[in-house]
């Protein structure tokens, strides 16, 4: 979805800018509350899911890149992961709009942002975003109690399934609260409240897919109330600017290092199956002049950036090159596998067929008769006998640069097999299922964080399967 609001991005951007200097009280009136524009809160809560999409940790998880010099990520070295940042950055910004648009006393003054009901469903459905990622990553987070400010500096933690069913009640009323009137600030759908809708609802049949294995008629009511509703059929992205204050992450890396490549794991697989799509994920080795796999994870790497391949410079590298928050690919393959779990009397093979289609398109690929004949190989073509196999490692391969979203999807649905590797730095020496605490909670939040390392087993590890994954 690029859009003229790429450009209203930027004149957010500047309206977040620091003043260069202190001119004091002089035009405050102290009769009026003072605050910050909700427009400039969502704007800038909005912004944190370029954090989510272009992260590079999930990539390295599920093994689609590799880092060439200093691989240490790439071993897991880096497993405590602070939430924090969410909770004082983005969560706080959208509990503001809430404050802002429920006060009697602000209400009325914060109107240019678009109706009180609308500006509320908007922070509501982004919270339920942010708050999904953090549970998928470190499992039981702060939620009913957070968010309290200085009333609550030390908040419990909700345990998993309490947190989905918090979700699924958020995302429902968040977007019933929408009347169809504007939105401002909203750079990423446009201030569209029918748009907003479908992301809700989009969201929530993503979450509901991943319970599935867990709470099979939950996950059945929410995927198909959701569908119902209207979800997203094309590509949603997160659109960078072609210039530094909001730039595609990859472009940003390789500013200065040139320290990824695509993995051998991948180039092996995709090589093996003849896939077009590999031209796209990643360009030739400048030694070779052909695509070069990075072996995965070394201890000790003497490899040379010149011997292997890069990102794709036009697909993923460009200073404005868009990642998908929910992509067209995506959403096939949960209808496919809503198909084949017995949720809907789709066709399981069609859709996941469609999402491969869509996932070439995504990536230039638009030869029908390449794209079917890359679907009807042995090892490709879907497996209603083994559909998790099919659909796990196909959806590994679209979700390419959707690391966070890769790596939960390898957790849940257990392929493609993926090997550890070498000298790992974690606590559990695999391949993480978690992110761990930060260290800062079992000193200033001991009792609670105590009480949430009950709900996964005692031992704040990355090696602790979360509620929804399960053998």
């Amino acid at each position: 979805m690029k859009s003229i609001f790429k450009y209203i991005c930027a004149g957010a951007i500047f309206f977040l800018m620091p003043a260069c200097g202190d001119f004091g009280d002089l035009n405050q009136n102290p009769n009026e509350p003072t605050f910050v524009g909700t427009q400039t809160l969502l704007t800038s809560a909005q912004r944190e899911v370029a954090s989510v999409v272009g992260s590079a940790e999930g990539i390295l998880y599920v093994q689609q890149m590799s880092e060439i010099t200093y691989t240490e990520n790439s071993r897991y070295g880096a497993v405590i992961n602070d939430f924090n940042g969410w909770y004082s950055g983005p969560l706080e910004n959208l509990e503001q709009i809430i404050e802002l648009n429920s006060n009697e006393d602000t209400k009325g003054s914060v109107l240019s942002g678009g109706s009180n009901n609308n500006q509320i469903g908007v922070a509501r459905i982004m919270k339920a975003y942010y708050f999904a990622h953090m549970v998928e990553r470190w499992g039981p987070v702060p939620l009913s109690n957070a968010l309290k400010g200085a009333a609550n500096l030390a908040p419990s933690y909700d345990d998993e399934a309490t947190i989905f069913a918090t979700l699924f009640k958020e995302l429902k009323e968040g977007a019933a609260q929408l009347d169809g009137g504007f939105i401002t600030g909203d750079i990423l759908l446009g201030g569209d409240t029918n748009e907003w809708k479908k992301f809700a609802n989009t969201i929530r049949a993503n979450l509901a897919m991943r319970i599935s294995d867990v709470d099979d008629a939950t996950a059945k009511s929410e995927f198909n109330s959701a569908v119902s509703g209207g979800i997203f059929s094309e590509t949603f992205s997160y659109n960078y600017l072609g210039e530094a204050a909001n730039e595609n992450p990859w472009f940003a890396r390789f500013r200065t290092r040139t320290d990824y490549a695509i993995s051998n794991v991948f180039v092996d697989f995709l090589t093996n199956t003849n896939d077009p799509r590999l031209n796209s994920f990643a360009d030739p080795a400048a030694s070779t002049g052909t695509i070069q796999g990075m072996p995965y994870g070394l201890e000790n790497s003497e490899y040379l950036p010149t011997d292997v391949s890069f990102p794709n410079s036009t697909y993923i590298r460009a200073q404005d090159s868009d990642i998908p928050i929910f992509s067209s690919a995506q959403i096939h393959f949960l209808h496919s596998e809503a198909a084949a779990r017995g949720w809907t009397s789709g066709n399981a093979e069609a859709h996941y067929n469609a999402a491969i289609a869509a996932s070439m398109n995504q990536w230039g690929i638009t030869d029908g008769d390449a794209i079917a004949a890359f679907i009807a190989q042995d090892g490709v073509k879907y497996d209603a006998s083994n559909w998790k196999k099919s659909i796990g490692v196909q959806k590994w391969v679209a979700l390419y640069t959707q690391g966070y979203e890769a790596w939960a999807e390898w957790r849940r649905l257990d392929f493609p097999k993926l090997q550890v590797a070498e000298g790992p730095l974690n606590p559990s020496e695999a391949i993480p299922l978690r992110h761990m605490y930060p260290t800062s909670e079992a000193t200033l939040n001991a009792e609670n964080y105590n009480a949430a390392l009950s709900k996964i087993g005692g031992t704040d590890t990355d090696g602790a399967r979360l509620y929804w994954d399960k053998f």
